[in-house]
């Protein structure tokens, strides 16, 4: 899990907040390493600043706390607090208690290893905390452009004709090291980049060994990733969630805020890559594929997929754009599922009857009931209105009942004729049907049906209106709501 305490932006260097000319900063004490980072700026005027601080701060003070005479010992003490409580530096603002820094900080800056900067009058504290966003918000945005190139290139390497060594061989590019995918034997069988040396190499093979499934115990009694820190290498291994013990390694001399991503990126392609070889599900596929083109119905290539009952999941990202094949690939890895279609701003995929459905993170899903081939376009819609009520009531994820309802026990062909005959004045206007159809799923709801259908609330009250006007019946009439959510349900 992510440190609660560290933020979710990049660390800026001191050089660069040193290098800002508008700043004025100077270094006077402290060692000039460019490996110290920043997380935030702190203001305090506490003797004991060490309660307050949470680490990897800049610590701003103008000397408010020092008191008159004070010597090496209170200096000692101030610095050494710092210092423990895991401050990044320290700013001393020469004005307007204090005309210099005192030398007896200096020395116990020095002493300390802690950098100590001077702020020069003109210089406000905010203008110093400000500059530090803004340079964060910098390497912000240009680690967010870093791991979308990298998807997208990730993402076309795949796509090649001889896709794992492409996409091992970007992965190794992008993290500035090796990349190795490792057999389920444990034998490493592509792999990209320089090699590391003799101990680090051993020491990611071992930890590879750490999250490959064994087999005899519970998918998730190994972590899915491990890493360590050898000979000034970072190695990294993620288990593949293709359930046939693959595993990828890396291994770079430097660890950036985006590697995680990149490499989770690349894990989710390959697992797909590695499952379609190892199991021959990919020529199946497209052995069905092939057989529909030709005319075949669904129920005679089902076997092909490896089931006879299906699920269809609909997924949509939160807060996000229209999915990329990337975030698909990823959403059909976490359902254990290669059968992945995009459709606009919504992600199709299906899923083995026996395999459990559960809330991905970042996603919003609608699940159908467990159907038959024939009956697969059915359970689509079905999946559709989940979805649709999902993200009206804000849930995670939300299932179509798998228990009969009343319709079972109307012959089909009288319901049918049934419902035709009743929607007949709307059925040319696929938005009246699909408004009546959310609106009766969410009990009349304006605000939630706006939701649902991405319109604004008062296109809602427009529509209902114009099917109660063409249906000639009265929508707040409950008996007249359950007919028509009957007819609807037949379409």
């Amino acid at each position: 899990m992510p440190d609660p305490t560290v933020p979710p932006t990049p660390p800026v260097p001191l050089d660069a907040l040193l290098a800002r000319a508008d700043l004025g900063l100077r270094r006077i004490a402290g060692p000039a390493d460019p490996a110290v980072v920043v997380h935030w700026a702190h203001t305090s005027e506490m003797a004991d600043p060490y309660p307050y601080l949470l680490g990897g701060e800049l610590l701003l003070s103008a000397g408010v706390h020092i008191p008159d005479g004070a010597g090496a010992g209170y200096f000692d003490a101030y610095v050494s607090r710092i210092v423990a409580a895991g401050g990044a530096a320290l700013g001393f603002g020469v004005a307007p208690v204090h005309d210099t820094v005192p030398g007896a900080l200096v020395e116990a800056c020095e002493m300390h290893e802690l950098p100590l900067l001077e702020v020069p009058p003109r210089t406000t504290f905010s203008a110093v905390a400000r500059a530090l966003w803004q340079l964060m918000a910098q390497a912000r945005t240009a680690e967010l452009r870093r791991v979308t190139e990298a998807q997208q290139s990730l993402a076309t390497a795949a796509a090649r004709p001889d896709p794992v060594p492409a996409v091992l061989q970007q992965l190794a590019r992008r993290l500035g090291g090796r990349a190795v995918l490792y057999g389920p034997e444990g034998t490493p069988i592509a792999g990209a980049g320089p090699d590391p040396g003799a101990e680090a190499r051993t020491a990611l093979a071992k930890l590879a060994e750490v999250v490959r499934p064994s087999g005899q115990e519970p998918s998730d009694a190994r972590p899915s990733s491990a890493s360590d820190t050898v000979a000034g290498v970072r190695l990294v291994a993620h288990a593949l969630g293709n359930g046939e013990g693959f595993v990828l390694g890396t291994a770079a001399p430097q660890r950036d805020a985006g590697d995680h991503t990149i490499a989770s990126v690349a894990a989710v392609l390959l697992s797909l890559l590695t499952g379609e070889r190892h199991g021959g599900s990919g020529a199946d596929r497209s052995s069905a594929l092939v057989r529909l083109l030709l005319g075949a119905a669904p129920a005679e290539v089902a076997p092909l997929l490896g089931g006879d009952r299906w699920r269809v999941v609909r997924g949509r990202p939160d807060g996000r754009a229209a999915p990329d094949p990337v975030a698909a690939s990823a959403l059909g890895a976490a359902l254990g599922s290669s059968l992945v279609d995009v459709a606009g701003e919504v992600v199709r995929v299906l899923v083995p009857d026996g395999r459990t459905v559960e809330r991905v993170p970042g996603w919003t899903l609608g699940v159908s009931a467990a159907a038959a081939p024939r009956d697969w376009p059915a359970a689509d819609a079905q999946a559709s209105r989940a979805l649709a009520r999902a993200r009206a009531t804000r849930t995670p994820l939300l299932r179509h009942g798998d228990r009969p309802a009343l319709t079972d026990l109307i012959p089909p062909h009288d319901a049918d004729a049934h419902a035709r005959a009743l929607l007949a004045p709307i059925e040319r206007s696929p938005a009246l049907v699909d408004t009546l159809r959310t609106w009766l799923s969410l009990h009349g709801s304006w605000d939630r049906t706006a939701v649902a259908l991405d319109v604004h609330r008062n296109t809602v009250r427009q529509r209902i209106a114009r099917c109660a006007a063409l249906l000639d019946t009265d929508l707040d009439d409950p008996d007249v709501r359950m007919e028509l959510w009957f007819a609807l349900r037949r379409t």
